[in-house]
């Protein structure tokens, strides 16, 4: 029996996940269809839409990283989000979201309920049905989808939408032989354990790029005052923003380079161009960013898998960047010598009188030392190839055929109308991803003002895929 036939109003789309990702799909496919042209359904556990793991952080510390104005629901609208919050007063009683320069930084939450007051006319008006679960398992019958879920109910759906998170951070090897131990922090987004820590316990966090800025953010918020190590292969710190705006600087899609090398000394030239006009790097890697899907789609398989392999590392500490009030507090602790970078790696571990040994391998040297901490905490970011194991739905996919990785490790493959690709190499006629899931296949795909595009390119998408489908269905009459 087909979603169709089982009592909806006419085919059913199943978004899987009501973060960011999800929500603006169903916002954006909600305008797009007429009234009654199929039932919108969001598969999200948590109470809201919009927020996700991202904006439903309730840590005050927790700021979005770029000004308000570059956030937005609906391309071409920049200060949607900024004249929301003015009309709304929703950082009235919070000095600390404006930055020296003016900018507008509120905490996170306030973007989920900013998108959450926008779907809620669409909730009310049941254009979109909000199911307040996960999805625990997906089984084909025909052309129509059964999802399992994880309360015991049941979901038929004609087109799915896999709109998840990324996947939690994977625990480094080394440090699987001390799991059970109490200051081991896994999960960076327990909040519990993170408030746990002691005032001044030696903490070591793993990783140094934006989760782990918000974590020393939380820590120093709740009165730590002991050292922080924050270690990572390179030791690349996250970086702020420009005193001042500037406009893009580069063209680099004129000529898309089919070498990462070549694209790294081009970028480098601009920067140089750049500053002999006053300029720093960050508008010459706004251009990057903003003509990032060109530039990666240009790019043959072996130099993108270069390009994530060699240069991920470097792009994401100048591509993700911090907001002011986090920077500093980072300056504040490494002025202090409560803080401190390094580039190393962890080649061991051990219980030792409660607390954590670790073996640790500074960069580019032989030596290694042993050094012991209170805490340790995990935030190396999201283990994108686990996805087909840590998230159900989409491993059920995964088991069925119809979805694979992508073959550069980020995510999900996709063709060029945005539907997964399934183990046959073959697209799934009626599965679409949207969000950073797709990056893989995408190229720049983290930013909300890309992910907002994207929503409305998948949405314009399952549009002329239900229109497809009415049609062969009048014929069939």
């Amino acid at each position: 029996m087909s979603a169709r036939e089982s009592g909806g109003r006419g085919s059913v789309v199943a978004i899987i996940g009501g973060g960011f990702s999800g929500a603006a799909t169903a916002f954006h496919l909600a305008r797009l269809l007429p009234a009654g042209a199929a039932d919108i359904v969001v598969v999200e556990p948590r109470e809201g839409l919009g927020y996700g793991l991202a904006y439903s952080t309730p840590d005050p510390a927790h700021r979005i990283n770029v000004p308000a104005s570059r956030m937005t629901l609906i391309s071409g609208r920049d200060s949607h989000f900024a004249d929301w919050l003015e009309q709304t007063g929703a950082i009235a009683d919070d000095a600390q979201a404006i930055a020296a320069n003016g900018a507008l930084y509120p905490q996170r939450r306030v973007f989920g309920r900013y998108v959450e007051s926008h779907l809620q006319p669409l909730l009310l008006g049941k254009t979109i049905r909000h199911v307040r679960s996960a999805v625990a398992s997906v089984e084909l019958s025909g052309e129509a989808y059964h999802l399992i879920l994880a309360d015991g109910g049941k979901l038929a759906a004609d087109a799915l939408v896999i709109a998840a998170t990324h996947p939690p951070p994977a625990l480094p090897l080394p440090l699987q032989s001390v799991i059970g131990a109490a200051g081991l922090v896994a999960n960076p987004y327990d909040l519990e354990r993170l408030e746990a820590t002691g005032r001044d316990d030696h903490v070591l966090v793993v990783g140094t790029g934006l989760t782990s800025a918000d974590v020393i953010a939380t820590l120093d918020r709740n009165g730590h005052r002991g050292r922080i190590t924050a270690l990572s292969r390179h030791g690349y710190r996250s970086r702020g923003h420009a005193a001042t705006h500037a406009d893009p600087i580069g063209d680099f899609t004129g000529l898309p380079s089919p070498s990462a090398t070549v694209l790294l000394r081009r970028i480098r030239s601009t920067i140089a161009t750049a500053a002999q006009q006053g300029e720093g790097w960050h508008p010459v890697l706004d251009a990057v960013r903003r003509q990032g899907q060109i530039i990666w789609q240009a790019l043959p398989l072996a130099e993108q898998r270069r390009v994530v392999r060699h240069l991920r590392a470097l792009w994401d500490v100048h591509r993700f960047r911090i907001a002011p009030q986090i920077a500093a507090v980072l300056d504040r602790r490494v002025a202090e010598g409560t803080l401190a970078y390094r580039a190393a790696s962890i080649t061991g571990a051990e219980q030792v009188d409660g607390r954590i040994g670790l073996t640790v391998r500074p960069r580019r040297q032989h030596i290694q030392t042993i050094e012991t901490f209170d805490r340790v905490i995990v935030t190396t970011g999201p283990a994108h190839t686990d996805i087909l194991r840590t998230n159900t739905a989409i491993a059920a996919l995964g088991r069925l055929g119809l979805v694979r990785l992508d073959q550069v490790g980020l995510g999900l493959e996709t063709d060029s109308q945005g539907r997964a690709v399934a183990t046959s190499g073959r697209p799934a006629d009626s599965i679409f991803v949207s969000g950073p899931l797709a990056r893989g296949s995408v190229g720049e795909l983290m930013g909300i003002p890309e992910v907002t595009a994207y929503a409305e390119r998948i949405a314009a998408e399952i549009r002329q895929w239900l229109g497809y489908q009415s049609a062969l269905r009048r014929k069939a009459s």
